[in-house]
């Protein structure tokens, strides 16, 4: 079946995201080097952040109560609030940052608007995604938006019947294997994987969980007209030779 809706991701797939995270969590671990040398701060953070998920969901203002939370259990409670509204600021700071976007992708979207329809399928924080989407000038280029508390075969099955798209003719685009292959592919449409250079830690998954067959992976999302050019409604093959081609990208976010 012709390919009649692409989606795409917003953080790390249009925009980029995962960097300023990495740039805070270094800066974290600095900080508390002062007051608990020997501390595992990356460990712990990811604890934490993974014990909060279900109360606090995706985004940055999680990512800042996390470290709040993180800097106190690892100080016993002595950090000086001087500190604290240092961590603070930070999650502020990330919450300001302009949208800057991946090379090609506004081209890309262009291109893909004139015989597809778009939309961009993001999770995380309302506020914040609806932020970064208004700062990113790409609006326009979509049919509709959907902002997601998390990314799993039962939320996708929900917007496609919601929006009356047939899996077959539904593929998506996005840089999680986690988030944006695996669990569309179950569904049984068609996804396009376009690794970023860092990849949180919560979105890796073991390749043998990953499908066989059903999805394409890309160095670049220019590469993505010519690909679904050639879908012409032929059944996607497989691309597992591509993942054992490819180095490990173990980071700590994404």
């Amino acid at each position: 079946m012709p390919i009649r809706v692409v989606a795409f991701d917003g953080d790390d797939t249009l925009w980029h995201n995962e960097t300023h995270f990495n740039f805070t969590q270094a800066a974290l671990r600095d900080l508390l080097r002062g007051h608990a040398p020997n501390a595992d701060v990356d460990a712990r953070l990811f604890e934490t952040e993974m014990a909060n998920l279900s109360l606090y969901g995706y985004g940055i203002k999680s990512f800042t109560l996390s470290m709040i939370e993180t800097a106190l259990e690892i100080t016993d409670g002595t950090i000086p609030a001087s500190d604290l509204k240092v961590i603070l600021d930070w999650g502020k700071r990330m919450l300001r940052e302009p949208t800057e976007l991946l090379e090609g992708v506004r081209e890309t979207l262009l291109g893909m608007s004139q015989n597809h329809q778009l939309l961009l399928i993001t999770k995380g924080d309302l506020f914040d995604q609806e932020s970064k989407l208004a700062r990113s000038g790409l609006a326009e280029r979509f049919a509709g938006v959907e902002i997601l508390s998390d990314k799993n075969v039962d939320s996708y099955r929900r917007v496609l019947s919601r929006r009356g798209i047939d899996a077959g003719e539904f593929i998506m685009v996005g840089n999680s294997l986690r988030s944006d292959v695996v669990p569309v592919v179950e569904l049984g449409a068609r996804a396009v994987h376009i690794p970023y250079h860092v990849t949180w830690q919560h979105e890796q998954v073991d390749e043998d969980s990953v499908p066989g067959e059903g999805w394409f992976r890309l160095d670049k999302i220019t590469e993505l007209g010519p690909l679904l050019g050639s879908l012409d409604g032929r059944p996607s093959r497989s691309v597992r030779h591509k993942l054992q081609s490819r180095p490990d990208r173990k980071t700590k976010r994404d």
